[in-house]
């Protein structure tokens, strides 16, 4: 497995197969385009099959705070280790900061709390009918 921080050399149909069970997915263009507007990201590649099989991003101020918005890993490469060193490399990336937060699926505090993470109350909005990462003017 390879892990890189750079879309350079990736193709959009690299990244299929991701936002498992998403009514309404980012198509991969769009993928490409959340991870190069990323602050921080890093990729899993298994270079055997050429094909992108983790990401993870994160958004920050470059001073405080970041959030990491999505990791994931393809369901066929679960159970290796490549979610973990995901989430490795990219606190790493952002250790300096005073805060890195995510929200999770209840099923996955163990994993995060593994990895120094901590369980506390949050709040979100979504919009569901921009769930594809499609755009309208705002008014």
């Amino acid at each position: 497995m390879r892990y890189v921080e750079s879309v350079e050399g990736v193709r959009p149909d690299q990244l299929s197969g991701f936002f498992e069970g998403w009514p309404n997915p980012p198509t991969p263009e769009r993928h490409l385009a959340i991870l190069a507007g990323s602050d921080r990201f890093v990729l899993a590649i298994d270079d055997n099959v050429e094909r992108v099989v983790g990401f993870v991003n994160a958004i920050s101020d470059g001073v405080l705070s970041a959030y990491l918005p999505l990791l994931e890993v393809l369901p066929e490469y679960r159970g290796r280790g490549i979610g973990r060193e995901l989430a490795r490399r990219i606190v790493v990336r952002l250790d300096h900061l005073y805060m890195i937060d995510l929200c999770c699926d209840d099923s996955l505090v163990p994993f995060y709390r593994s990895l120094g993470f901590h369980r506390f109350v949050g709040m979100g909005r979504r919009n569901y009918d921009r769930q594809s990462g499609g755009s309208s003017p705002r008014q």
